[in-house]
């Protein structure tokens, strides 16, 4: 064992004091999941929630196969998540390595179907054209047509205040009165406070996991998404397939496209204009026009396969970005704080973990 590796170990050990409450509004830190006293955390078992990034000389091909030997002889860390809607336990598994400039994520996780069926057009007995909606939606909450999500948060320069300590409760849903979303809204504690969202979106995403980032913006008329943003583009990404007055598709695939609401979207470089007398009543068509990002919100590429009831996610971003939207991975003998999220077919009703993660780096 490493000198760095015997020091970093300390910090494993704090790690599992965190708390990765869950974020449904209002939510307070489950029972015993608080921090503990330092005598506590001299347990054997407390060193639960680290990840460990082993150094390899070779980036992985980011496709969702993961069959290098090193992915294989990567340490997992499982992390339990619950509570989530259409999936009340599950179990996500994580692995990383990182060579000179860059870091890399594999994430795996089970969930029974594949969903894209993200709020697709359909074409009416009568004729006319609507998008398919969660009957219970109200607002911003749908789950039933939406598509499969994974999010990671990271604190940036240890700003988010009580993040080692509390995790996401600092920030996750702090809308309490539950008066504009029904899910809540989501913000830090205070000014300056930021944190960097990765969050991956089976449909929406190309070859890329949206980049975002959390501050303490909270909800008004004009910022309804409160402290959750984007991080900027220069181009590309995704919009809404539809008419300025939104009642019809503005685009539809090539010919031979399904008419199903599969794949979920259509390429930009793919779409056509619609034709309204090419559809019987009952077709879909996707709701999704996308292309990559180009820019801020390009930094982290992605490759993912759903296969035999389970998704899988590779990932890698610069270990520095230079964007002061990121977190930086500028020194490799300190610990990084995160939470994971999974999203089965849910808008925002994400399953949770107790507990935030450690990421250290392997010297």
């Amino acid at each position: 064992m490493s000198t760095m590796r015997r020091l970093l170990i300390p910090v494993a050990v704090l790690s599992a004091l965190l708390v990765m409450a869950g974020c449904r509004p209002g939510q307070a830190p489950p029972p015993g999941e608080a921090a503990q006293p330092a005598a506590a955390a001299a347990a054997p078992t407390s060193a639960r929630g680290t990840i460990e990034a082993a150094k390899v000389a070779a980036a992985p091909t980011l496709d969702g196969v993961a069959d290098e030997a090193f992915w294989a002889d990567a340490a997992p860390l499982d992390v339990k998540v619950a509570h989530g809607a259409n999936t009340e336990k599950n179990e996500v598994t994580l692995k990383s390595v990182y060579t000179d400039d860059m870091i890399y994520f594999l994430v795996s996780w089970p969930d029974a179907t594949e969903s894209f069926v993200r709020s697709p057009w359909q074409k009416q007995e009568d004729g006319s054209w609507k998008k398919l909606s969660d009957p219970n939606d109200k607002g911003g909450d749908n789950n039933v047509y939406y598509e499969d999500k994974m999010a990671m948060i990271w604190d940036i320069n240890d700003s988010i205040e009580d993040f080692p300590r509390l995790g996401c409760a600092t920030a996750c849903h702090l809308d309490k009165e539950q008066t504009v979303k029904p899910y809540g809204n989501k913000f830090t504690a205070g000014e300056g406070q930021m944190g960097d969202i990765w969050h991956w979106k089976s449909v929406r995403n190309m070859n890329q996991i949206d980049d975002q980032y959390l501050d303490s913006t909270q909800y008004s008329p004009d910022t309804p998404e409160a402290g959750r943003h984007s991080d900027p583009k220069d181009s590309g990404g995704y919009v809404d397939n539809q008419t300025e007055d939104k009642t019809l598709p503005a685009f539809m695939g090539p010919e031979g496209y399904p008419r199903d609401g599969a794949p979920g979207y259509i390429l930009d470089e793919e779409k056509v204009p619609f034709d309204d007398s090419l559809f019987a009543a009952g077709d879909m068509i996707p709701a999704i026009v996308k292309s990559p990002f180009v820019g801020d919100r390009a930094n982290i590429s992605a490759g993912w396969k759903w296969a035999d009831g389970v998704w899988t996610l590779e990932l890698g971003r610069p270990l520095v970005t230079g964007s002061e939207y990121d977190v930086q991975f500028d020194d490799l003998t300190k610990p990084y704080y995160f939470g994971v999220a999974v999203f089965d077919n849910a808008q925002v009703r994400h399953a949770f973990q107790q507990r935030a993660n450690t990421l250290v780096f392997q010297q």
